[in-house]
C-alpha cells in the first residue's frame, strides 16, 4: 500500500530525515520506533502532506505521489491521527466526526454503526464538546474521525501518550481489529515498547533521521530491537 524510497526532509536549513526507506502492507501494522527527536513524527507528517518532503519517492496503492498537500492526500486515502489529537474543543463529538465528511462523497455523509461499536463512549457523549472529554476519550475521537474518511493508510502518532491503561488496552484491540479486517495498512509510531512490539507485524527503528533496523517482527531479535530503541 505504501512504499517510501530515499525520503529526505528539511526544516529550514536543518536536515531532519536522511534517505528513509519504509513500506507498509495492507492488513499489517508497521511499527516505527525510536527515542524522542529521531524523526518519527516528521516522517509521518511528510507522508500525510503536513510538511513537504525535500526529496525521495512516495508510492500509495501503486500511484507515485507528488508533493501533495494534506487535504489531497486525505482524499486519496491517507488518514493521520497526530500526536496531541487535534480535535476541535468547541465542537461536539458528533460535529468533530462530521469534519471527516470533507473527504467523502455526499452519499457517504453518515457515521457508521461500526464507529460506535469500536468506541461506545463516543455514542454516549455524542452531544458533549470535544474539549470536555478526557485524554483517552479525545484519542478515541481522533481515531474514529480518521476512520470515517475510509482510509487505505492509517498513520497513528503516539496513540497511548497520556492515556490511562484501560483505554490503552481498548485502543490496542481496535488497532488489531483494523489490521485483521485487511482493508488498510497501518503505520504506528509508539514509545510504549511492549504495546508496539505486541501489535507490530513489521518493525522499523529510527536513529538521527535514518532507519537503522527493519524487518518482520518474527525475524528480529526482541532484545536487539529493545536495545536499538533505548537511550
Amino acid at each position: 500500500m505504501l512504499e517510501i524510497k530515499d525520503l529526505t526532509l528539511h526544516y529550514g536549513q536543518s536536515q531532519i530525515l536522511h534517505g528513509v526507506d519504509l513500506a507498509a502492507e495492507t492488513g499489517k501494522i508497521t511499527c516505527l520506533m525510536g527515542t524522542n527527536g529521531v524523526g518519527k513524527t516528521s516522517l509521518l507528517k511528510a507522508i500525510a502532506g503536513r510538511h513537504p518532503r525535500s526529496g525521495g519517492a512516495v508510492t500509495l496503492d501503486g500511484e507515485t505521489l507528488g508533493r501533495l498537500p494534506a487535504h489531497a492526500l486525505a482524499q486519496k486515502g491517507v488518514a493521520y491521527v497526530p500526536q496531541g489529537r487535534e480535535i476541535f474543543p468547541l465542537l461536539t463529538v458528533r460535529e468533530n466526526l462530521e469534519t471527516a465528511y470533507a473527504c467523502l462523497p455526499r452519499t457517504a455523509h453518515r457515521v457508521p454503526d461500526e464507529i460506535y461499536e469500536l468506541f461506545p463512549v463516543l455514542k454516549e457523549m455524542t452531544g458533549r464538546r470535544g474539549g470536555d472529554l478526557s485524554g483517552g476519550q479525545q484519542q478515541q475521537l481522533a481515531i474514529a474521525r480518521a476512520l470515517l474518511t475510509q482510509p487505505k493508510l492509517l498513520l497513528l502518532d503516539e496513540p497511548t501518550e497520556g492515556i490511562q491503561p484501560n483505554i490503552i488496552q481498548q485502543i490496542g484491540r481496535v488497532i488489531a481489529y483494523l489490521r485483521d479486517e485487511g482493508r488498510m495498512a497501518i503505520v504506528l509510531v509508539e514509545q510504549f515498547f511492549e504495546f508496539a512490539h505486541g501489535l507490530g507485524d513489521e518493525i522499523a527503528v529510527m536513529k538521527r533521521g535514518r532507519v537503522v533496523l527493519s524487518g518482520r517482527k518474527d525475524a528480529l531479535d526482541k532484545a536487539e530491537v529493545l536495545a536499538a530503541v533505548s537511550v
